[in-house]
């Protein structure tokens, strides 16, 4: 099987245009700088587009609500419905409340109807000393959390435009997404518990006394801090690896045409069956590419939220 059937999936330094009679179609190579030390790859350029309907959509959202009055239109209708989705069913749920850990020494349960009672703005920030108010405690992750969702929802569904493809099937690209993640909880983590609380909650107190009770001590935190990286870095596999092998699967299947070309007469199903599943194939992309940025963000909260409370 040729490789030439999956330049959807790979990074290049060019861009194929979507016409043209020859087999082989025009071609738009990509500027290089340093005297070719640094190259522009096509992944980097959809990556910049998604970033740039990011920023045009949302700028559009936030003026259209501005002044407290509801968008109007579908296409403003379905952005708010999504971004207030994953406030109300991911991040606050997930989060919950601090005050938790202040008042009660206990965690978050991680439901939603405690975070929704008597949390004003000036409760909501509080705990940070962070002069914005907030409506709930976890609203200041939003920012953040809500980057990680669209941006990557954006570059999935780029690559269902023909000929471009989605930058979330390079693991280069998703291994800088979880490491923003990474980053972003050790952050938020200092913020919410300091280094001390941060690190300590990663040493719980076994309750054996004792020299074994230090090195059963020092053993568990050795394995949360490797349980740390490991579960950053599962960020990077999951996405890459479920972007990368549905691509894979349309050249694979859209392959079963040109290796039908010499079977004759079974050319014909060959060709209709591939088409067919090509549909399927398609609008399955169409879910993994919500279902897989709902799955990043949902797990960098969890971590976020375990880097924000007492355990």
């Amino acid at each position: 099987m040729s490789g030439d059937w999956f330049h959807h999936v790979r990074d290049s330094d060019h861009l194929e245009l979507p016409f043209g009679r020859n087999v082989a179609l025009p071609k738009i190579s990509l500027p290089e700088f340093l005297g070719g030390e640094f190259q522009i790859t096509k992944f980097m350029l959809l990556q910049v587009v998604a970033a740039f309907l990011v920023l045009i959509i949302f700028r559009g959202l936030a003026k259209r609500i501005a002044t407290g009055v509801p968008a109007k239109g579908r296409f403003w209708n379905f952005w708010e419905s999504i971004a207030l989705f994953v406030r109300d069913e991911v991040v606050r749920p997930t989060i919950g409340d601090h005050s938790h850990d202040h008042h009660d020494g206990h965690d978050a349960d991680g439901h939603g109807g405690h975070g929704d009672h008597h949390h004003g703005g000036a409760h909501g920030s509080h705990s940070h000393g962070a002069a914005v108010a907030y409506a709930h405690p976890a609203d200041q992750y939003l920012p953040f959390l809500w980057s990680c969702f669209f941006y990557i929802l954006i570059c999935n569904l780029l690559g269902a435009v023909p000929f471009l493809g989605s930058a979330t099937g390079s693991i280069s690209v998703t291994f800088g997404l979880a490491l923003t993640a990474f980053v972003a909880t050790i952050i938020f983590g200092f913020r919410a518990m300091g280094p001390a609380g941060f690190f300590g909650n990663m040493m719980p107190d076994t309750g054996v006394g004792g020299a074994f009770g230090s090195v059963l001590s020092l053993g568990i935190f050795a394995i949360e801090i490797f349980g740390f990286f490991i579960k950053h870095g599962v960020l990077a596999v999951r996405l890459f690896a479920n972007i990368m092998g549905g691509h894979t699967v349309l050249g694979v299947i859209l392959g079963f045409i040109a290796t039908g070309a010499s079977k004759g007469f079974l050319w014909y199903p060959i060709t209709a069956g591939s088409i067919g599943m090509q549909l399927f194939i398609g609008c399955l992309e169409l879910f993994v590419a919500f279902l897989q940025a709902y799955v990043f963000c949902f797990l960098a909260t969890i971590f976020i939220a375990g880097a924000v409370h007492k355990h």
